[in-house]
């Protein structure tokens, strides 16, 4: 055998083990709590089965603030990582810097335009362009319960702002918390963001955070809504609540301190881990006025563009396997998420996920299917910037709520 063949001996051999091209892929994301690490290392195991080598870059930060400053450094050093967890507008705006690489070749192989829902799989564009990759789709108006709390304070349920506070009273009179929160200006933009689509509907919604209409921004009902977000710190643990991360008060619903959590699904990671079961142990329902309308955040990677072969190689296979049924089904059951592609196999989702798979398609179909402004997926980084502070200023306050949807319009249209 001559030189040219034993070469491509090897390289039929490298192929057949799956080794070849195998290359480094650095990711940069902040799953880095109990769940969300088990998940991921699905998507770890999968690329080094392959012979890829997985150069980890977790940055904690429930909200991805962390991380984005610590991408942005690398991308102005002209030393991005492979991979980054982007989501939303973000994705554009990397887009536009002309760094990202096009994945319309891995796209068409793996059909998809066919397997995503049209909404989810514009955020994913630029320019007609596959630039990223969408993982899962998290719910966020979630409300996260703990029925035997409920049950030893002779509390219902609540399904409205009114009942939600009658339990909370029956909740804190019988000795416990009845809201666990978390006090990070992320968490607060989550909690505000459901209140506000409940107080309000997801016509108000759509024009106040994704349309960013002043007049709606600080009108009536955006007042209601910082009312009733008032009304429900009254049931937290107070200063005790500040700084705490999510997933901590999440263990205080699951240990049985607190009654209630407004959390999106990644949640259920953690009542997961904990070896607690939905439906006995933990509840999830809707967010008291929500019901019909699901509010969602995509966990999504941008994909840069590398050199080198090796390097392109890997980056192909992250991209594809991330969308294949095995590691959707096996990801998003870690996840506490659902998947984003059409057609996943269900057989392995608990109830939880099947209500909220269900949820999206009826969402879609209705036109309730809204996209997140705490979670990136709304409005770009500064107006969601301007949001934060606006809602955390109102919480740490004594401001009335006139005022706080006074405060909110004026920063939103500061950064218009």
């Amino acid at each position: 055998m001559n030189l040219s063949g034993i070469k491509k001996f090897a390289l039929a051999a490298s192929l057949m083990t799956g080794t070849a091209f195998a290359g480094e892929i650095e990711v940069l994301h902040w799953w880095t709590s109990g769940g969300e690490a088990k998940a991921l290392k699905v998507l770890k195991d999968g690329l080094q089965n392959k012979g890829h080598t997985w150069k980890d870059f977790a940055v904690a930060g429930g909200s991805g603030s962390n991380a984005m400053t610590v991408l942005k450094s690398r991308a102005v050093a002209g030393n991005p990582p492979t991979a980054a967890q982007v989501k939303g507008p973000s994705i554009q705006e990397w887009g536009e810097m002309g760094v990202l690489r096009n994945m319309n070749h891995v796209a068409e192989k793996n059909k998809w335009d066919r397997i995503l829902p049209k909404k989810f799989a514009q955020h994913m564009k630029y320019e007609g362009n596959y630039v990223a990759v969408p993982v899962n789709v998290h719910k966020i108006n979630w409300m996260w319960v703990n029925p035997e709390i409920f049950k030893k304070a002779g509390a219902k349920i609540p399904t409205t702002w009114e009942e939600f506070e009658v339990a909370a009273k029956k909740i804190k009179a019988a000795g416990f918390t009845p809201v666990a929160y978390g006090g990070q200006p992320w968490q607060d933009a989550t909690v505000f963001e459901t209140i506000a689509l409940g107080v309000g509907g997801a016509k108000f919604y759509h024009k106040a955070f994704v349309k960013n209409d002043i007049a709606t921004l600080k009108g009536k009902t955006m007042q209601k809504a910082f009312k009733v977000y008032r009304m429900l710190q009254k049931y937290t643990d107070g200063k005790k609540s500040s700084g705490r991360d999510w997933n901590l008060a999440t263990a205080m619903v699951y240990k049985g301190q607190a009654a209630m959590q407004i959390m999106g699904d990644w949640a259920k990671g953690e009542f997961s881990v904990a070896n607690k079961n939905a439906g006995i142990d933990y509840l999830a329902v809707d967010v008291p006025g929500t019901s019909g309308s699901y509010l969602y955040n995509i966990d999504s990677f941008i994909l840069f563009d590398t050199k080198g072969s090796a390097k392109k190689a890997a980056q192909d296979d992250f991209a594809a396997d991330i969308l294949k049924n095995k590691f959707q089904v096996t990801f998003n059951v870690y996840k506490g998420s659902a998947p984003v592609r059409k057609g996943a196999p269900r057989k392995q989702f608990d109830n939880i996920a099947l209500q909220s798979m269900d949820q999206i398609n009826a969402s879609a179909y209705s036109g309730t299917l809204l996209p997140s402004i705490a979670h990136g997926m709304a409005v770009s980084a500064s107006v969601q910037g301007a949001y934060y502070d606006a809602v955390t200023k109102f919480y740490n306050s004594d401001m009335s709520p006139k005022e706080g949807a006074e405060l909110l319009a004026k920063m939103i249209d500061a950064e218009l």
